[in-house]
């Protein structure tokens, strides 16, 4: 009888050596000036004062995961745009106190080593970095046997960011009445919702991943639910080079909870927000997940960005400026809503009305 070894045990140290081949070219790809090398190390290195002169640096970091959109990705076996999301998810919130991003590190965890998986997946975690001007620093993949069904995998990870103490967005400090709301443009579903966008889309109306949507140009239900979320680093690093710190008042990443509970998170007790939902054009694909599942559009408001994956608050001498900063030829800011007082003594409060 021949003895154990760890292949037999579920992990396959020869495939994971040719996996692990595939990422150091995608990790140089983000390289940036404050990476310092060290090869072979257990651990990645940061130089700050590669990236600016500091005077009180404070690092502002962020962590989430994909959540069960990544359930889609591996029923359609499309796994590029899933790190995307990944990123986006830690980038955006601390772009919402003003940091600059820095670094990341992924976490990766595989019921059997797939190199080709993996590949994908840190190819779109590469992207992500890119996009947010962040170096993917390091990162863990682990092979865990029995812990996750063949073929499941999950994701997670973090960004550092820093930004100086007397430049970091403080909305509870800065937001007050005669402020001004903007909107800046969401890519669809983002990463939040997708228990309910998955029982509405593939239990509710019995919708298969490869199905042909003639709504969406042709594209199929894959694509559409698997559209990356919107990074906001470069929106959010026009703004600050355009108008000075003291003039961002607030930012708000919208993520599950919806425009009103996130944009709440950062207001001061005693103002009150109003919002006009006809001053932005809703994304199609809200409208068709709502029909598609028969959802009350109070449970939308509450579960998705509806169309908005970012709010600004500035006061009113800003919102030109910011505007103009905030938008692409594809995805416009605009005005959203005002900031009033409210009642003294009881927490600010966010109305949208038509």
């Amino acid at each position: 009888m021949s003895g154990l070894d760890y292949r037999s045990a579920g992990v396959d140290l020869d495939v994971y050596e040719q996996s692990m081949k595939r990422l150091p070219s995608l990790m140089e790809s983000t390289r940036t000036p404050g990476v310092i090398g060290l090869p072979g190390g257990f651990a990645g290195l940061f130089q700050l004062s590669a990236v600016r002169d500091w005077n009180d640096p404070v690092l502002v970091s962020g962590t989430d995961g994909v959540g069960t959109k990544l359930r889609v990705a591996i029923e359609a076996k499309k796994y590029d745009t899933v790190g995307i999301d990944l990123v986006a998810m830690c980038v955006n919130d601390c772009l919402c106190l003003g940091a600059k991003p820095l670094f990341f590190l992924d976490y990766i965890a595989m019921d059997a080593d797939d190199p080709e998986l993996l590949e994908q997946v840190v190819r779109g975690v590469t992207e992500g970095c890119i996009q947010s001007g962040a170096a993917l620093l390091g990162g863990e993949t682990a092979i865990m046997p029995d812990m996750y069904a063949a073929g499941d995998f999950d994701l997670s990870g973090f960004c550092v960011g820093a930004a100086e103490r007397t430049e970091l967005i403080n909305g509870r400090e800065r937001i007050q009445p005669g402020d001004v709301v903007i909107g800046i443009p969401s890519s669809g579903f983002h990463s939040n919702g997708f228990s309910l966008i998955r029982k509405a889309v593939f239990e509710h109306a019995g919708c298969a991943a490869g199905d042909s949507l003639s709504d969406f140009d042709g594209k199929t239900v894959a694509e559409v639910l698997l559209t990356p979320t919107r990074i906001y680093a470069g929106q959010v690093g026009a703004i600050q080079d355009t108008v000075p710190n003291a003039d961002i008042h607030g930012i708000a990443h919208i993520t599950g909870g919806g425009i009103a509970e996130n944009l709440e998170r950062v207001l001061p007790d005693g103002v009150a927000v109003t919002i006009d939902r006809k001053s932005w054009e809703l994304p199609q694909v809200f409208p068709w997940l709502q029909e598609l599942g028969g959802i009350a559009l109070p449970e939308m408001d509450r579960v998705f960005n509806m169309g908005l994956g970012m709010v600004v608050v500035v006061p009113e001498t800003a919102v030109n400026a910011v505007v103009d900063a905030a938008s692409t030829d594809d995805h416009p800011a605009t005005i959203i809503g005002h900031v009033e007082a409210g009642e003294v003594g009881n927490a600010g409060c966010v109305t949208l009305h038509d």
